[in-house]
């Protein structure tokens, strides 16, 4: 049967032209709010510009990433729907993996998850105002972006280029459905199982694994933990949080990802503004952009670690996806700070709607 719609069968050199007339009209349109409003994913956005100051890389991920180390002082970019997070540094420590990855220096401290890596993209020659690596699951979605700035080493950058580019310069993404893995039923969960589980735990990571083997997603394990494990509390709680936070500086961790990546700020947070839904953290070396209307749930969790327990505040969006993590700056062997335990104490009064 033929199609409805002549722009599902037309080459992909049309949806450039769409993108050109759409950047026209809206010259400040993000590729992302430009793929939304042209009905195609970002991927395909950025794809359809190969040959026309875009290229195709690809390869051994994690060796792409350690190659970024030479191009100097960068900005790290990973969101999710609800979320973006900016940092501003090196990469450093890279390691190579084919599944799960690290890059961890004082400024970039990543997560990861290369399984889910599917296409890479180098925006923007060397003369370009802005040039930046961007990677993407199957289904065309960011995943991670790397932006030059005025420190980044150029000729650095060209020569990554040239190491990774894929012999396929198509100007083509043909995005494939992701199936999220399958949960049981609230029922179905052998909740005093799942409780001894996290009350057995030694460590923060264990928790994955913990929710893996219980075919729970994190939210449901938020529903079902009992209150000693994770509280409910008010959609507020991310604001309170980060403004008593920058009030008293203390040290924090805020973490924001997605399937495929990971991104941690470690520090503390000073300036905080206010743009229509977005709530902000911008600041040298570290942007935060929110859009806190789409809180849906806020929760205080508690985890026990061989250091003590370990708390953190996790937030949920309309969709029941987890926005951000916020934690006490701490390293492994090191107990939970008492002033984030303080911080988490206000907030814990906050009475869920």
């Amino acid at each position: 049967m033929q199609s409805l719609d002549p722009d599902l069968q037309a080459p992909p050199t049309a949806l450039a032209a769409r993108w050109a007339a759409l950047r026209a009209e809206q010259p400040q349109l993000r590729a992302r709010d430009a793929a939304a409003a042209l009905g195609v994913s970002e991927g395909e956005l950025v794809a359809s510009q190969i040959g026309a100051g875009t290229a195709r890389i690809g390869g051994d991920w994690s060796a792409i990433l350690q190659a970024v180390e030479a191009l100097g002082p960068v900005m790290a970019l990973t969101r999710n729907e609800s979320v973006v997070h900016e940092k501003t540094g090196t990469y450093l420590n890279v390691s190579a993996g084919s599944h799960v990855g690290l890059a961890l220096g004082p400024d970039i401290d990543l997560r990861l998850f290369y399984t889910r890596w599917a296409h890479g993209f180098a925006v923007g020659g060397a003369d370009h105002p802005k040039p930046s690596l961007q990677f993407f699951d199957a289904a065309g979605t960011a995943i991670h972006k790397i932006f030059l700035t005025e420190g980044s080493d150029r000729t650095a950058f060209a020569a990554l280029v040239e190491r990774f580019r894929h012999a396929d310069q198509a100007p083509l993404l043909a995005p494939q459905e992701i199936l999220r893995p399958a949960v049981l039923e609230d029922s179905e969960i052998d909740v005093g199982g799942f409780r001894a589980g996290w009350d057995a735990m030694e460590d923060t990571h264990q928790f994955f694994g913990l929710l893996k083997s219980h075919r729970l997603d994190r939210l449901q394990a938020m529903r079902l933990a009992g209150p000693q494990r994770a509280d409910p509390v008010g959609r507020e709680a991310l604001r309170r949080v980060l403004t008593d936070a920058a009030e008293t500086g203390a040290a924090i961790m805020v973490f924001v990802g997605n399937p495929g990546c990971l991104q941690i700020h470690t520090g503390p947070v000073h300036r905080l503004l206010d743009m229509g839904p977005w709530l902000n953290v911008l600041d040298p070396g570290f942007n935060l952009h929110l859009r806190e209307d789409r809180i849906d749930s806020a929760w205080v969790v508690r985890k026990p670690t061989k250091d003590g327990v370990v708390t953190s505040l996790e937030l949920f969006d309309i969709d029941g996806t987890l926005m951000a993590m916020l934690f006490g700056a701490r390293k492994p062997g090191q107990p939970e700070r008492a002033d984030w335990r303080e911080l988490v104490a206000r907030v814990s009064t906050l009475g869920a709607a």
